[in-house]
């Protein structure tokens, strides 16, 4: 059988081996490959396709709320990096060195950043002197690297993208509003644009971002149950001003510190976007970030004017819609099997019987549902079923995360809740990190945030030792 001719390969069960159903989609479906250096990877333009997608919705979201994309250096001095004790020190397991020039030993290591917070503090002490020059609200895309012991595509990698903002006020309370702002941006991104519903909320001073204030995130489960963190946004308050002698003089005239924050989103959503929604046949992609919403299938292809009326589908509807048209020799079964495995949110087939009838066949990936629709009325019929492919999507993920969300009152059943079934667990804390490091060891979970909405008493004690509690807390095993 010659290779354009072979059937789509068979992907591993999700329920048999979740880890390799993953592996087996982000390489069949064409996302990436595998790079020489280990952790990296070859992003292939399907994958970049779906990442620039994501790109552009959050740029635009960005650049609504008053910000401006920059670019900062990969290469940091290492007296730059270590200004800031707490980020140092963070970040210290995970960093990449340069150390030679050529041949040539250097006088001062480079880090390679894995984080950006040190390179924009060093421009704003320049830049920032007034208060007229205030808020400096940036951002950049780019990538890091960080050394990571195991890695995964998309979860966890050496070099990965993503978007970091960096922004200075000229007080706490500004900085406290632009992290909380930026955070319900992440957050509407996840659940209208990728159909991924997610908790909002504040790390634990355990678990926060190395040098800030406080740290606030937004988490979803994934279909093994586990938990991801999509995205998060930090309050630096004045630490790193400070350290990096960031001043302004204000309207009294008195010369200040400013108020910085940071966040970002990564490649990893994409991971997240492959486990929420993908089934035993591959991916299933949200429409809002799909590289195509609609493939067209010729079928019948050798009779006299299906291609035709197929190119003229494309043009039609490729004026508001990403649209394919696969008019390859491969069998219309293959281009089902493939586009199925791609994720693709919609197939229209046309064949010489539809067109005697002036209609198509339109194939739902989510359901697998037929629908046939007059020709006549795909401008609108389109659109309608893709909102609700998204809205379906939505409503299925947010059915199944409330499905693993489990409440527990003391550690037993703590435990016992997540050998049943790996999920969210609400139970209250007393805020004693030494309760949250006991969970990490006998339950293999860790506090993931203390939601903004789901804030009611499920008891007065701590589900550890049984003291006052002071916060509930969304606990999980996570990537």
């Amino acid at each position: 059988m010659s290779k354009d001719k072979k059937l789509v390969e068979a992907i591993t069960s999700m329920d048999v081996d979740f880890t390799q159903w993953y592996t087996d989609v982000v390489k069949k479906a064409e996302l990436v490959d595998y790079a020489p250096v280990r952790g990296c990877m070859v992003i292939r333009p399907y994958g970049y396709a779906i990442w620039e997608n994501i790109q552009k919705v959050l740029d635009k979201s960005f650049k609504e709320t008053g910000h401006e994309n920059v670019y900062m250096p990969l290469l940091i001095p290492e007296s730059l990096l270590k200004k800031e004790a707490d980020h140092v020190e963070g970040f210290a397991p995970e960093v990449a060195w340069v150390t030679h020039g050529g041949s040539e030993e250097l006088t001062e290591r480079l880090c390679v950043r894995p984080t950006s917070e040190v390179l924009f503090c060093d421009h704003y002490s320049n830049i920032i002197q007034s208060y007229k020059d205030l808020p400096k609200l940036y951002n950049q895309w780019c990538s890091v690297i960080r050394w990571e012991k195991t890695t995964r595509p998309f979860l966890r990698n050496l070099e990965f993208l993503w978007q970091e903002g960096h922004t200075m006020h000229a007080s706490r309370e500004e900085a406290e509003e632009e992290t909380l702002r930026i955070l319900d941006i992440y957050a509407n991104f996840c659940e209208e644009t990728l159909a991924i519903p997610v908790v909002k909320g504040k790390k634990t001073d355990k678990e926060k971002f190395a040098g800030a204030l406080a740290t606030y995130t937004i988490e979803s489960l994934m279909h093994d149950g586990k938990a991801l963190q999509c995205g998060t946004s930090h309050n630096f308050g004045d630490g790193f001003a400070k350290a990096f002698d960031v001043t302004f003089t204000d309207k009294d005239g008195k010369i200040k510190n400013c108020f910085q924050t940071s966040w970002g989103v990564s490649t990893r959503i994409m991971g997240a976007i492959i486990m929420v929604h993908g089934d035993d046949n591959g991916l299933v992609l949200p429409p809002r970030i799909a590289p195509t919403e609609v493939v067209i299938v010729p079928v019948a292809m050798h009779k006299e004017g299906v291609l035709e009326k197929a190119t003229e589908l494309k043009d039609k509807l490729s004026k508001s819609l990403r649209v394919k048209l696969d008019s390859s020799d491969k069998s219309p079964g293959w281009k089902f099997s493939e586009y199925e495995m791609k994720g693709v949110p919609l197939r229209l087939e046309i064949g010489p019987k539809d067109i005697e009838k002036n209609q198509c066949v339109l194939v739902r990936r989510d359901t697998r549902e037929k629908l046939f629709v007059s020709l006549d009325d795909l401008d609108v019929e389109i659109p309608r079923i893709l909102d609700d492919i998204h809205n379906s999507l939505l409503e299925k993920a947010r059915t199944s995360q409330n499905s693993k969300t489990s409440d527990a009152e003391n550690l037993d059943e703590f435990k016992a809740s997540l050998d049943k079934q790996p999920g969210f667990v609400r139970a209250m804390w007393c805020g004693d990190v030494e309760c949250e490091n006991k969970i990490k060891e006998v339950a293999v979970a860790t506090s993931r945030c203390m939601p903004f909405h789901d804030t009611e008493r499920i008891s007065e004690t701590c589900v550890c030792c049984g003291k006052e509690a002071k916060s509930l807390v969304y606990w999980g095993r996570a990537y």
